[in-house]
């Protein structure tokens, strides 16, 4: 939000809007501001959660905005959009020229413990028919030459360290549920809970401290401008 430093009467898109908090909180800064997921149930949240703002349903990569804002802003979003490229092309479009691209996603190294741990034990079950991944996790240079393709200038990027308390002694065993069950949708439920059990026991030494689980998060924070000068294509 500081980097983004949104100021009232500017055009918004908070690209990735989950349930709508950070959207509210760029419109109490006085901005117009729209929320935009491609998740049927986070919509509906942040409609319930927020009735007097405008949130679309909508793939990021195919969004249809032309020149309508001022800034697109995305936290711990970007990450899930596998279709990089084709994001950054709608994001692109949905500027105006100078207008400034800010965000924060999963780096390069983001989890890196908690997917080695889980991928050793889902190709035990699994052998070589592990799922392929569902996350994009960029280095500073793979994403901003990205940006740059496509008509962005980077002004600002930082990659950094961010451990993440989990909450509670079940954290772990949660998260991974959460994020990563999809390595293990094709067992048995029994082989399922035995895989996730066994998952957490290999990371317990290295990411459970002081009686805290954390998550090895690493973040990825960037800054760009749309370029003055329009895209060839």
């Amino acid at each position: 939000m500081e980097l983004l430093d949104p100021q009232p009467g500017e055009r918004i898109l908070d690209l990735g809007c989950g349930p709508g908090h950070l959207t509210h909180k760029i419109a109490e800064r006085g901005a117009c501001v729209v929320g935009l997921d491609a998740s049927p149930e986070m919509i509906g949240l942040a409609r319930q959660n927020y009735p007097h703002l405008k949130f679309v349903l909508a793939d990021a990569a195919q969004m249809q905005f032309e020149h309508e804002f001022d800034a697109v802003f995305s936290n711990a979003a970007l990450h899930w959009m596998l279709d990089a490229n084709g994001v950054a092309q709608a994001v692109s479009r949905a500027l105006r020229h100078g207008g400034r691209f800010v965000a924060e996603l999963g780096g390069k190294g983001n989890i890196h413990t908690i997917e080695r741990a889980v991928e050793e034990v889902a190709r035990r079950y699994l052998g070589d028919r592990l799922p392929p991944s569902r996350t994009f996790f960029p280095s500073i240079g793979e994403y901003s030459s990205l940006l740059e393709a496509n008509g962005f200038e980077v002004r600002f990027a930082r990659l950094f360290d961010r451990p993440t308390e989990l909450a509670g002694e079940q954290g772990m065993l949660n998260w991974i549920r959460q994020f990563k069950s999809y390595y293990f949708e094709n067992l048995s439920a029994s082989d399922r809970e035995a895989a996730l059990q066994e998952a957490v026991l290999k990371l317990r030494p290295k990411l459970f401290r002081e009686g805290k689980w954390q998550a090895d998060y690493r973040r990825l924070q960037i800054v760009a401008v749309k370029s003055s000068c329009p895209l060839s294509s």
